[in-house]
């Protein structure tokens, strides 16, 4: 097991599995692990405000018999109130485990390599790996073995679609994303993606029509055209963005059981429609909701060393 979660692949694909495992497990018998881990606290940085993130963490640890502490942007400044060094140095004297979200990804490398207890990427721009995880989970649970499945992304080349890609091309998955030219995914996390998916049988396509992506997918996933952070360049975004929209008419081109993603918050009207994130094959709050299961799963095999 990995003694930090920055992204998706400081698993090993055994690991991945083992995960997945353990996350049915915890969400079927949560009584089980009511003391799992009694006495230990998790730190929470928050350089970007949240809503699933906070809650499934803090409400997580608290079911297994622990305690998330608050640490937002007045509290803590990484690497600039105080140097990361030493920050990790006072919080791995006090805490158990680290999860940070913020924005340089460059940021959690640094807090791992600090820290004396495990570090969990909360997100970052690069990575956001435990949505990945609670999305595939999701995806299993609709629709059983994974292998071979085709998942279409439609939108931004984002951190979300890097872990993404790199987490289904562990699970054997086809990724096919359609992305703006100008907005097209990190090419290295690609090309290890794509290597990732070649020895586990499955595979990477990348192109700029939605329709392509979506032909014949198991599931369809989306994601705002403007993150945090990129507010200023909202109405550029969507004019850039204005053909990547997920309505009923593009859900048609997927199969015919096809299932609907996304990480939220959705921007109704935009990058998605109504009529599509309120359907019934839409599983949005089935992923929010495993975010809480996965991320215990996760805590309970970080923190349990």
């Amino acid at each position: 097991m990995p003694r930090h979660f920055r992204k998706v692949t400081d698993l090993s694909i055994p690991a991945l599995h083992e995960l997945f495992d353990l996350t049915r497990e915890v969400k079927r018998h949560p009584d089980r692990f009511g003391r799992a881990l009694e006495g230990r606290t998790l730190a929470m940085i928050f350089e970007k405000p949240s809503l699933r993130t906070r809650v499934t963490f803090q409400t997580g640890i608290f079911q297994m018999g622990g305690q998330g502490i608050y640490l937002g942007p007045a509290d803590i400044q990484l690497g600039k109130r105080e140097s990361l060094f030493d920050i990790a140095a006072n919080l791995s004297r006090w805490v158990d485990a680290i999860m940070i979200r913020t924005f340089g990804h460059h940021l959690i490398d640094g807090m791992a390599e600090h820290s004396d207890v495990p570090v969990i990427n909360g997100l970052s721009d690069k990575f956001h790996p435990c949505q990945a995880l609670a999305d595939f989970f999701t995806l299993q649970e609709h629709t059983g073995k994974l292998a071979g499945k085709t998942l279409a992304w439609v939108g931004d080349g984002n951190n979300v679609l890097h872990s993404l890609a790199l987490c289904g091309a562990m699970l054997g998955m086809h990724i096919r994303y359609a992305t703006p030219s100008t907005h097209v995914p990190d090419e290295a996390v690609m090309n290890e993606a794509r290597a990732i998916a070649k020895e586990m049988g499955g595979s990477i396509h990348g192109c700029f029509e939605p329709a392509e992506a979506v032909a014949g997918a198991h599931a369809v996933y989306t994601d705002v055209w403007a993150s945090m952070g990129q507010e200023s360049e909202a109405d550029e975004r969507k004019q850039i963005f204005a053909e990547f929209q997920v309505n009923a008419a593009l859900m048609q081109k997927a199969l015919p059981d096809a299932f609907f993603m996304h990480c939220l918050p959705a921007h109704r009207g935009e990058e998605v429609t109504d009529e599509v994130v309120d359907a019934g094959y839409s599983i949005v709050f089935d992923q929010a909701e495993n975010r809480l299961h996965a991320q215990k799963a996760l805590m309970l095999t970080l923190m349990r060393r």
